[in-house]
């Protein structure tokens, strides 16, 4: 059975603060309408980043992304602040997220043609510089209701559980099913290593009083992963990032990760960076 880290609380959940890096862009807007919806029911904070190379450049941006951000305060009722940082949107979205110790990164993509560029390996550069969580939408607005519907691809990854933490926690303000999908193993070593993670997910998922299914993929995971989410038309699909640090050489990885991003059904996407720590049992509400 894989041993998982144990939960504790990082440093830079001390404040409870979401980041939308904006470009002015329609894919901009949705990630910002997507954490708006969030910080509604959270009470959090909203901070909008916009990245130019040049000083110059912070004049033309600045008073637009100010009104950008009074609009949304006044709309969604949040706190919503603007913010212009000169340097580049791989490094700077991640500092920037230390800085104001921001829970949650909410990221705009237009799949082929990404937001800034930031499309399949970029996108996960971007991603692979922060600690903290993303959610990578493309176009598809949230719904009224929140995150209804959570798929969960499950690997033999041992950080199973970093993962699993946050879609609970998700699950508990959206009263979110969760819908876990894990890979078809032959070897019978790997099956009882799956069962073991299964009988887990179980159990936790189980003791928080959170609805879920279980299905296994009849071919790649990430691309049944994505069929599954399509099928039912789910509204996030949640990930873990291993590109920055494989941990046991999982079934997401590399292209798999970038495929799952940027599906073309474009549903949201939440992708976390394995922590050596752990995580806490609220990483991205508490």
């Amino acid at each position: 059975m894989i041993k998982f880290a144990s939960l504790s609380k990082p440093n830079f959940m001390a404040q409870k603060t979401y980041i939308v890096p904006h470009d002015f862009s329609s894919v901009a807007d949705t990630a910002l309408n997507h954490a708006s919806a969030v910080a509604k029911i959270t009470g959090a904070e909203i901070h909008l980043l916009h990245v130019v190379s040049k000083p110059a450049q912070v004049d033309d941006t600045k008073g637009k992304l100010e009104s950008l951000a009074a609009e949304t305060a006044k709309k969604n009722g949040v706190v919503c602040k603007a913010h212009i940082r000169i340097g580049n949107i791989f490094d700077d979205i991640g500092d920037f997220g230390k800085e104001i110790n921001a829970a949650l990164i909410f990221m705009g993509t237009h799949g082929a043609k990404g937001w800034q560029k930031i499309v399949g390996s970029d996108a996960m550069k971007v991603i692979t510089n922060s600690e903290i969580p993303f959610i990578v939408v493309q176009e598809k607005n949230i719904k009224e209701s929140g995150y209804d519907d959570i798929v969960v691809p499950m690997d033999l990854e041992r950080d199973t559980k970093q993962k699993l933490t946050i879609v609970a926690d998700m699950a508990k303000y959206f009263k979110s099913k969760v819908h876990i999908i894990v890979p078809k193993e032959d070897d019978e070593y790997l099956v009882h290593q799956m069962n073991s993670n299964i009988a887990f997910a179980r159990k936790f998922l189980n003791d928080r009083g959170i609805d879920f299914t279980t299905t296994i993929a009849d071919g790649s995971l990430e691309k049944e992963c994505v069929r599954l989410a399509s099928s039912i038309d789910a509204d996030l699909i949640a990930i873990m990032n291993h590109q920055g640090n494989r941990l046991t050489g999982g079934l997401l990885a590399n292209s798999a990760e970038q495929h799952i991003i940027t599906n073309e059904a474009q549903i949201p996407v939440v992708i976390v960076n394995p922590q050596d720590t752990g995580v806490s049992g609220s990483i991205l509400f508490s």
